[in-house]
C-alpha cells in the first residue's frame, strides 16, 4: 500500500490554514492513502484547533518556535516514522494550488524522480516585488551551479519527496530548508525534477519577507554559504583568484620598471606584490582543505542514513503496535 503524506508547517497560521486544508486532496491518482500532518511550530494562536477542526490525522507540536527549516526537519522525520512512501510539503498561508498535487507526485510514482519541485510562474506574480524576483532567479542560478540539477524555482517550498530521498536529506540553514536540499539532492544522485504549477491570490504578506533588506542579506549569506559547503574548493579559489591576479599584475609592473633600471626602488610596490600572492595561496589552500573535510562529510552523511533508516522503521514499528490515530509529537 502505497501512502502519502501531506505536511504543513505553521507558526501562528489560524487565519489560513482553514483554507489551505479544505483545498487539501483526500485521494491521489496511484496512492492508496492520503493523510495530513501539520507541524505546529510553537504557534500562540488556534493554529491547532483548526487543524483538529479540520480532521488532519497528525499534528507534530514543537515546545517553541524553532523557525521554517527546523519544522520542515521535523515534519520529515515524523512522516518517516509514520511509514510515509511520499511526502508532499506545502505551505499554510494557501499559496500553492493543492489541485497540482498529483502532478508534483507523478513523476515519482512513474519511477523517473524521487524528489519533484513544482515551479511557480515567478515573473508574473503580482505581489512578488522587483527585488524578490531578482534574487529567486539569482538564488536559482546558484542551486543549479552547485547541484548539477535544472531547478528552475528552487526556492518553491511545494515538494514532493519519496520516502527514500527523504532519509537522505539535511536541512543546516537555519533560514530555509529550500535551496540546501535541492543541493542535497543533486550531490547525492537522486533524480530531481520540477513541474510547472500555478499559484493563488496572496492571503497574508510573506514570514520570510519581513523587509526587502533583512530579506537580501539573508538570501545572499545563504547563497554563499551554500557554495562555501557544497563546492569549497571553488569557493576559496574564486576568492583567492582575486588578490593572486593582482599581485601578479602588480608583479609584472614591478619587473617592468626594474627592467628599464629605473632609480626607484619600489619597494612598498614589491612588499604589496608578496602580501597579495601570499593572500592568494593561502586561500587556495584553505579550498584544498576544505575539499577535503567534505570527503569525510559525505561518510558522515552516509553513516547517518543508515542511522536514520534504522530509526526511521523502529519508530514505524512503534507507530503500527500502537494503532492510534494521534495528535501531538
Amino acid at each position: 500500500m502505497t501512502k502519502l503524506i501531506i505536511q504543513i508547517p505553521c507558526f501562528n497560521e489560524e487565519g489560513t490554514l482553514g483554507i489551505t486544508l479544505d483545498a487539501l486532496p483526500r485521494s491521489v491518482p496511484g496512492v492508496d492513502c492520503v493523510e495530513w500532518l501539520v507541524i505546529d511550530d510553537g504557534s500562540a494562536d488556534g493554529t491547532v484547533r483548526v487543524a483538529q477542526e479540520h480532521g488532519v490525522d497528525h499534528i507534530v507540536s514543537l515546545p517553541r518556535n524553532v523557525g521554517l527549516a527546523r519544522a520542515f526537519q521535523a515534519g520529515i522525520e515524523a512522516c518517516l516514522a509514520r511509514n510515509a512512501d511520499l511526502i508532499v510539503n506545502t505551505d499554510a498561508d494557501n499559496q500553492y494550488c493543492a489541485d497540482h498535487i498529483p502532478s508534483l507526485v507523478e513523476p515519482i510514482l512513474a519511477g523517473r524522480a524521487e524528489f519533484v519541485i513544482g515551479a511557480r510562474p515567478v515573473q508574473t506574480i503580482a505581489h512578488f516585488s522587483p527585488v524578490k524576483k531578482f534574487l529567486q532567479r539569482f538564488g536559482s542560478w546558484a542551486v543549479r551551479v552547485a547541484s548539477g540539477t535544472d531547478v528552475p524555482d528552487a526556492p518553491s517550498g511545494f515538494r514532493a519527496i519519496s520516502r527514500e530521498a527523504a532519509l537522505q536529506l539535511n536541512v543546516f540553514d537555519p533560514y530555509t530548508y529550500t535551496l540546501e536540499t535541492i543541493i542535497q539532492a543533486g550531490r547525492r544522485g537522486i533524480p530531481t525534477e520540477s513541474v510547472p504549477i500555478p499559484t493563488n491570490e496572496e492571503l497574508r504578506p510573506s514570514r520570510l519577507v519581513r523587509s526587502k533588506r533583512a530579506y537580501v542579506g539573508k538570501s545572499v549569506l545563504t547563497i554563499l554559504r551554500i557554495f562555501m559547503v557544497y563546492r569549497p574548493f571553488q569557493f576559496f579559489a574564486m576568492l583567492g583568484s582575486v588578490p593572486l591576479s593582482a599581485g601578479v599584475l602588480l608583479g609584472l609592473r614591478w619587473l617592468f620598471y626594474f627592467g628599464t633600471a629605473s632609480d626607484r626602488t619600489r619597494l612598498p610596490s614589491l612588499i604589496l606584490v608578496a602580501i597579495l600572492v601570499l593572500v592568494g595561496v593561502q586561500l587556495f589552500m584553505f579550498g584544498l582543505v576544505a575539499n577535503l573535510m567534505s570527503v569525510n562529510r559525505r561518510l558522515l552523511e552516509d553513516v547517518q542514513v543508515r542511522l536514520r533508516r534504522a530509526s526511521a522503521d523502529a519508530r514505524v514499528q512503534e507507530f503500527t503496535a500502537g494503532g492510534r490515530r494521534e495528535t501531538g509529537a
